[in-house]
């Protein structure tokens, strides 16, 4: 098979973004969103659905046909605000599925619901997949639901949660008591509604076996303040039976949980699989589901935590596991994927390979390949033929740009705790007496991996050195690393991160008047009090959707059901005031610049309008850059490319660089 004139039609089929502003072409290209938001393949193989950016915020799906004479066409589209695109997968081979999600501000609150649509792979037909709201429905179902099984029987039937509302016929006469969530089987093309699991109150979520038969649920029960709980409840059904029982408990703290917590159910092995602690990290488990509860030890690492579970297919079905060392390692159980992979890793001479998708006799696969040098490209592997033709590239824009090779390295603590984290060097640099930033990440419950990042690549491409701290409170490193978390253990956290510039000044990797930090949610957050805990470290801070003031991300969720969660991530104490920077704001001696959308549901804008005010009552040097109708990831390519070079100006200009060329 032949794709070469399918990819010349993907690859120019996304609108170039044009800039409201003139910008470098570097903050073009590097902050253009990806071509490929999201992309799958049918059951049968012969097509696939992608979904591409237009220019700024918007995005468009294409299902292109790969049998005979290639041919692609768009078939629905999204302006990106207040609707968004978030993923489009098949229920048959001419039937669609996708999901949307609306983020919009009403009276001031911002509010935010999901819808699932099906439709034609040629556009017609469109329908509303999630259950309307009754006129007499006593609340409003914000979750549009979420797909459960694809089923795969060629009905055209999948089974998708519901959440059910109570109902009033008239006065305060309840017609249906019916609440919580629940299992429904929908038939894509007449919206024929069965329900499969009656709703319950508390119930969180359903796993099913990948052939239409749901073998777990997960119950999170309210405390005695309406509050949610820490604890979720996790119960199972033997082969064959409609009976509950128990499976496991799962309690969170701090961010880290404890407990058997599962993923995937395989129906042949009657085995569920999930993730537990074994010696203070993170493992891979599976269980018998026959009554015997038998657990066995799958994988474990003495290193990292064991995060990734490896499915594919129709019916989802586990073949590996993966972990992140200083890279991404898969360990596949399925011999066959094994050897393919590899063989597909050698053919495409790259260090990261996955299998995205498959048609439903798996004959044909949806393969993704990149490295810290490539963004990745997919392609299309047929088993039978045995051939690979590439599909499209990810980020075509930077085809002709000479990017940066990622380093896994290591830099000592004030304790002597060695920290690991990535150093990315200007192309041809010799890594020496640069312009540097640190860039921790967000989170604090994450961690950076080797990979491509848009970010630190166009900041190396601008000439700076930047290293990214795996600080202690990322996870993958197990609970020690972890510690309380980067709020409560905050000055472990940002200690890390400023012994990370540190280390960089005496490498002589980056010169001491030209360091700088930037961040991005938390990181925003650890850029900030980083300049609060050692004022002189670095020149100039960036900080976008940052945290400022912990006290006030804890109020904010007062009116939610989360807000004790919340406040035990968070805890009370001293560190509340010596943990927030905009407490601190007279500490802080530098530039600061901020950027935060307006309808940031992860980090509220008011957090970087009260770092704003502080630092200017103190005296400082700040910029507030607001974007409207944008929410924490900036998903508008107009708008990351005017940051990027905002950030880079600032930097240049705090530091006493001059400006670059564009």
């Amino acid at each position: 098979m032949k794709f070469w004139t399918m990819a010349a039609m993907l690859a120019a089929s996304g609108v170039v973004a044009q800039p409201a502003v003139a910008v470098s072409d570097a903050a073009s290209k590097f902050g253009a969103r990806q071509m490929v938001e999201d992309i799958s393949l049918s059951p049968d193989g012969k097509s696939i659905a992608i979904i591409q950016p237009t220019a700024g915020r918007g995005s468009v799906l294409y299902v292109a046909t790969l049998a005979g004479t290639p041919e692609m066409k768009p078939i629905l589209s999204s302006t990106g605000s207040p609707d968004h695109l978030d993923y489009c997968g098949w229920a048959t081979a001419t039937r669609l599925i996708c999901g949307i999600g609306v983020l919009e501000k009403v009276g001031g609150a911002i509010s935010g619901y999901t819808r699932l649509i099906t439709l034609n792979a040629d556009g017609s037909d469109m329908k509303i997949l999630s259950a309307r709201s009754s006129s007499a429905a006593l609340g409003v179902a914000r979750n549009g639901g979420e797909l459960v099984d694809w089923l795969g029987d060629d009905s055209g039937a999948v089974l998708m949660t519901n959440y059910y509302v109570p109902e009033a016929s008239t006065g305060h006469i309840v017609s249906s008591q019916r609440q919580g969530l629940g299992v429904d089987r929908v038939d894509t093309k007449s919206l024929a509604r069965k329900t499969i699991e009656q709703p319950k109150s508390a119930a969180a979520e359903y796993i099913s076996d990948g052939r239409g038969t749901i073998r777990v649920m997960a119950v999170q029960p309210d405390t005695s303040t309406g509050y949610s709980g820490s604890r979720t409840v996790y119960s199972y059904r033997k082969a064959g039976s409609r009976e509950w029982l128990p499976l496991s408990t799962v309690t969170y703290a701090g961010g880290l949980s404890s407990g058997f917590e599962p993923y995937a159910v395989d129906p042949d092995l009657n085995v569920v699989y999930g993730f537990d602690n074994k010696d203070g990290r993170t493992a891979l488990y599976k269980i018998a589901l026959d009554g015997s509860m038998k657990a066995d030890l799958v994988y474990e690492r003495p290193d990292v935590d064991v995060d990734g579970l490896m499915r594919i297919g129709r019916q989802r079905r586990v073949v590996g596991v993966s972990y992140a060392g200083e890279k991404r390692n898969a360990v596949f159980f399925d011999p066959t994927i094994k050897a393919l992979s590899a063989s597909l890793s050698n053919a495409l001479k790259q260090p990261i390979v996955s299998i995205q998708d498959a048609s439903a006799d798996e004959s044909v696969l949806l393969v993704w390949a990149g490295s810290d040098l490539d963004p990745g490209r997919y392609y299309l592997f047929n088993k039978n033929t045995k051939s690979l033709a590439e599909i499209m590239a990810v980020r075509p824009q930077l085809a002709r740009t000479t990017l940066a090779s990622v380093k896994p390295v290591s830099f000592p603590a004030g304790d002597g705790t060695m920290i690991p984290g990535y150093l990315t060097l200007p192309p041809g640099s010799d890594g020496k007496d640069l312009p540097a930033i640190v860039l921790p990440h967000g989170g604090p419950e994450a961690r950076d991996e080797w990979q491509f990042d848009w970010l630190p690549q166009f900041f190396a491409n601008r000439g700076y050195a930047v290293l990214q701290p795996n600080y202690r409170g990322s996870t993958g490193y197990g609970a020690a690393w972890f510690q309380q978390n980067g709020y409560k253990s905050w000055k472990t956290a940002i200690g890390d991160v400023d012994d990370g510039g540190r280390w960089l000044v005496k490498q002589g990797i980056a010169a001491p008047d030209k360091i700088a930090i930037v961040g991005w949610s938390y990181g925003g957050y650890a850029a900030l009090q980083s300049a609060v805990l050692d004022p002189g470290l670095f020149k100039a801070v960036a900080a976008v959707a940052p945290v400022t003031d912990l006290q006030a991300l804890v109020d904010r969720e007062q009116g939610y059901t989360d807000y004790k969660l919340v406040e035990e991530r968070i805890g009370k104490g001293p560190h509340i005031i010596e943990g927030s920077p905009a407490r601190n704001a007279n500490r802080i001696k530098v530039p600061v610049i901020l950027f935060h959308g307006d309808l940031d549901l992860n980090v509220a804008i008011e957090q970087s309008r009260i770092m704003e005010s502080r630092l200017k009552a103190a005296g400082g040097n700040v910029e507030l850059v607001e974007y409207k109708g944008l929410d924490h990831q900036l998903d508008d390519d107009h708008v990351r490319a005017e940051m990027l070079d905002r950030i880079d100006t600032f930097l240049r200009r705090s530091m006493n660089m001059g400006l670059a060329a564009n």
